[in-house]
């Protein structure tokens, strides 16, 4: 098992952790710390630890796929655990973490906090929201979802070099791609730790917010757009034919033509367009069947409260089935044989310019 920490501009709190892993393998990426910093990672080295560098600083996601990469060449067949180097994560819950993943067959597995006790409101806050959001985009309950403790099993380490996401998004886009691909993900309880009320972290709360919300809101605002669309063209050509089934059949191949655009080369890519023939099919097929349950029940509503708001009606009652489809049968990206790790040669931020360990 192989320990792999992500550090930017460390404390003492990094050497800490080090000094009760003794014995252990680890792998410390600095992210671009600075000279100021060269100190503690000087220091970790000296306790045994493996330190690469970056010459800037990209960002958490960026770090994990250097360590990923490092991993993966240097010892392909171990699995890996990755831990904050903040103080939060205890030797006994990394341990516990690892236990479970060499017990069991599981994909990835967290190590959740239960948010018990004294913890910052923006750390409260900012998880239960994100749990609310994830587990309605797909249907998934995770706990945790930002927890940095977790384990994968060596298979994975490829997997994990495509995930995208440069910052503290990539951790939440790993679980999204999991959930799509039906992947198994376990949950282990661990301990709740802020230090001096989590002042040592450096999350922004806007711009790390915004990217870690992002991949689930635009999830949820495709869908928006195809009701924006759906419902503008239904009022038009009610109103140009008086025609209830052409307008409601006309609406909808329009809408679901652009859904279904966006869904396959944004907001379910990953780092390509999936391709058309696995994934049109099965759109299609949900497509015929969400327009007979939209026609079914404007045909029924419609006489009832009026067009508007049988639409308004139609629409909130078909829109969780057809998150729900989308996400984990028709865009679920399957997994196939090992791909190529990136060049850890090439330069770029993606390519991690100014890696290497010293």
């Amino acid at each position: 098992m192989i320990i792999l920490i992500p550090s930017y501009e460390p404390d003492r709190k990094l050497l800490n952790l080090l000094e009760k892993l003794q014995g252990a393998q680890v792998v410390v990426v600095d992210d671009g710390s600075g000279p100021r910093y060269t100190h503690w990672f000087t220091a970790a080295e000296k306790l045994g630890a493996t330190v690469l560098h970056h010459d800037f600083n990209w960002g958490k996601g960026q770090a994990l796929r250097t360590g990923f990469e490092h991993i993966a060449r240097h010892f392909p067949d171990e699995p890996v655990v990755c831990a904050d180097s903040d103080g939060q994560h205890t030797p006994e819950d990394i341990a516990r973490v690892c236990d479970a993943l060499e017990a069991g067959d599981a994909d990835m597995v967290l190590g959740v906090r239960e948010f018990s006790g004294k913890v910052p409101l923006r750390s409260r806050f900012g998880n239960s929201v994100t749990k609310l959001l994830f587990r309605a985009t797909t249907g998934m309950a995770i706990s945790d979802t930002q927890t940095g403790l977790r384990a994968y099993p060596a298979r994975m380490l490829t997997w994990l070099c495509d995930v995208s996401g440069d910052r503290f998004e990539y951790e939440l886009r790993a679980l999204l791609l999991a959930s799509r691909q039906g992947l198994k993900v376990q949950q282990v309880p661990v301990e709740t730790i802020y230090l001096d009320d989590n002042s040592s972290s450096h999350f922004r709360p806007v711009r790390d917010s915004w990217l870690i919300y992002r991949p689930l809101l635009s999830f949820m605002g495709s869908s928006l757009l195809g009701f924006l669309i759906d419902f503008s063209l239904l009022s038009i050509l009610l109103w140009l034919t008086g025609s209830l089934v052409f307008s409601v059949v006309g609406a909808r191949v329009v809408s679901a033509t652009v859904n279904y655009t966006v869904n396959r080369q944004y907001v379910f890519a990953g780092s390509k367009p999936l391709p058309v023939r696995e994934t049109l099919p099965g759109y299609a097929g949900l497509a015929i069947v969400i327009l007979a349950g939209n026609l079914a029940l404007m045909w029924l509503l419609t006489p009832l409260i009026g067009a508007s708001f049988a639409k308004i009606l139609t629409e909130v009652t078909l829109l969780a089935i057809s998150y729900v489809v989308q996400a984990t049968k028709v865009f679920a990206q399957k997994r196939h044989g090992k791909r190529k790790l990136a060049n850890q040669e090439s330069k770029g931020p993606n390519e991690l310019q100014g890696f290497g360990a010293r």
